[in-house]
């Protein structure tokens, strides 16, 4: 009963006039921002903190506190959406969490049913939304503890069991998918190493020294791939873009996209409470299980809806999870909650476990906010649907130009320099070469995504066992994780050598 008391309070700030106007403005940003590539929530949030300083600057410190952080909050998780909508129309990611949403969402569009791709990833969206602030005030205290207990060496080898699991991506072969894994993992050894101060790969280039950018690889291969492939491979009669003849989904879509929203908004919350592993891990895992359960697997990658109800729920469950450890135990999740605890700092309030004692109407109206926020995203873009959809009707000549565009300001946007624009085409050329060949990009980005991660994590495990490597094997969740890893590459070949023994002795 106190939760509930707690909430109506939360809600009663919420719904003051200035605090549902701050959530609608963050939502709408938080959705523009992510659908241009290369922004992304962090360098949305980022940006915008001084100008809701500027905005609150006649209010009084605890409600000026409260309405930025709705305003920021709000970015957040509107961009969390956003990010699909670019992703499905033109195979151009908004921000890394939406990688995943290209695989089947681009091809549904193709296949004339970009409405219902979109319709889905809203609903999605705002069901894991709910369901990821139910769980945020039911089990904010219970699963913090739950993620204190993770070490390097549990976090080394959940990260390892993500690559693992990148073999579900294989599409025909998984050794050309570890083959593409390992590239990742070499990419993601680029720049200064932050253990040692040590330039690796960087052959005396400045440009190098912080590594490479991950939206400038992912827009090149995804978005500026998908270019070359067409300017290349143009046929002579040039065939129609499919009308778009329903917006919303039907029922059948309804009830193939039930179970993976529920399943993606449920992995994508506990997933986010992790500190560190964020929505594009949320996203790739909740596809790969997807994959995993379907009866059709090999419809996942040809517009397989699940494929996009799945990953976007997750991501958006997981911007709901990341929440927790911010605000319960001080501990950013992600990047974007990192910037968030600069904001909360900025205004003298201090998130952790005294915060809901201490702050208790910036604490309660935040988490009131995000329902109305979410309410907010399903109304706006339920109608937008048809807007978005008629981008998919726009003739090559005129699409393939603004694709470009969008691509090289999203990364200009975010580096400044021209480095990452050469990067980018070279990025999309190989995107191409890939694609014809049938080279899995999904695991070289997830890798990327992962490696740096994992060996921050191997080395602190390693220095908290003084070198000794069966800290991986000695810590009960550690060694689970390795356990499932090997059984994800090993079980699917032995099945296979099975099914060949079994050909062999039936044809003799």
């Amino acid at each position: 009963m106190e939760i509930i008391t707690y909430l109506l309070n939360g809600f009663a700030i919420a719904f003051q006039w200035h605090n549902i106007l701050f959530a609608l403005i963050g939502v709408i940003i938080g959705t523009a921002v992510g659908v241009l590539p290369g922004i992304g929530p962090m360098s949305g949030v980022a940006l915008l903190i001084p100008v809701t300083a500027t905005m609150t600057s006649g209010m009084p410190t605890e409600a000026a506190a409260a309405s930025s952080i709705i305003l920021l909050a709000g970015v957040y998780y509107g961009a969390m959406y956003g990010g699909s909508t670019t992703s499905i129309l033109i195979n151009t990611p908004g921000e890394s969490s939406s990688v995943v949403t290209t695989l089947d969402g681009y091809q549904m569009a193709k296949q004339g049913r970009a409405g219902a791709a979109l319709s889905i990833a809203a609903i999605g969206s705002f069901v894991a939304g709910i369901i990821s602030l139910i769980g945020l005030i039911l089990l904010a205290k219970p699963l913090s503890n739950i993620a204190l207990q993770f070490g390097p060496a549990e976090y080394f080898s959940l990260m390892l069991l993500g690559l693992c699991a990148v073999s579900g991506l294989a599409g025909k072969s998984m050794t050309k998918a570890l083959i593409m894994t390992v590239v990742g993992l070499m990419l993601g050894t680029i720049g200064i190493d932050t253990v040692s101060g040590i330039a690796r790969f960087t052959y005396d280039q400045p440009v190098l020294y912080g590594g490479l950018e991950f939206l400038t690889i992912a827009v090149g291969l995804f978005a500026l791939g998908e270019v070359f492939k067409t300017i290349l491979e143009k046929s002579d009669s040039t065939q129609p873009i499919a009308k778009i003849k329903r917006i919303l989904p039907t029922k059948q879509d309804l009830k193939d996209s039930a179970i993976p929203i529920t399943r993606g908004s449920l992995m994508g919350f506990f997933i986010g409470v992790l500190p560190g592993a964020g929505a594009s891990i949320a996203s790739f895992f909740s596809y790969i299980t997807e994959k995993k359960f379907s009866k059709n697997p090999d419809s996942f990658g040809k517009g397989n809806i699940a494929g996009v109800a799945g990953p976007e729920s997750a991501n958006n469950a997981a911007s709901g999870g990341a929440m927790i450890p911010l605000l319960t135990l001080g501990i950013p999740g992600s990047g974007t909650t990192a910037i968030l605890m600069g904001a909360f700092i900025m205004y003298n309030v201090q998130p952790g476990p005294l915060l809901f004692d201490d702050h208790p109407d910036i604490a309660w109206g935040l988490i009131a906010s995000m329902f109305i926020g979410n309410l907010f995203l399903l109304i706006l873009n339920m109608p937008l649907v048809k807007v978005f959809a008629k981008v998919v009707q726009t003739p090559p000549k005129y699409l393939l130009p603004i694709i470009i565009a969008i691509s090289f300001f999203g990364v200009y946007a975010v580096q400044y320099n021209t480095f990452d624009l050469y990067l980018l085409l070279a990025c999309g050329f190989l995107g191409y070469l890939f694609s014809k060949h049938d080279y899995p990009v999904a695991p070289l980005v997830l890798a990327l995504v992962l490696g740096p991660m994992m060996e921050n994590n191997m080395r602190r495990a390693l220095t908290i066992s003084n070198g000794d490597w069966k800290i991986f094997i000695t810590q009960p969740l550690s060694l689970i994780f390795i356990v499932i890893a090997v059984a994800w590459i090993l079980v699917p070949i032995i099945l296979k050598l099975i099914g060949r023994k079994v050909i062999v002795t039936d044809e003799g």
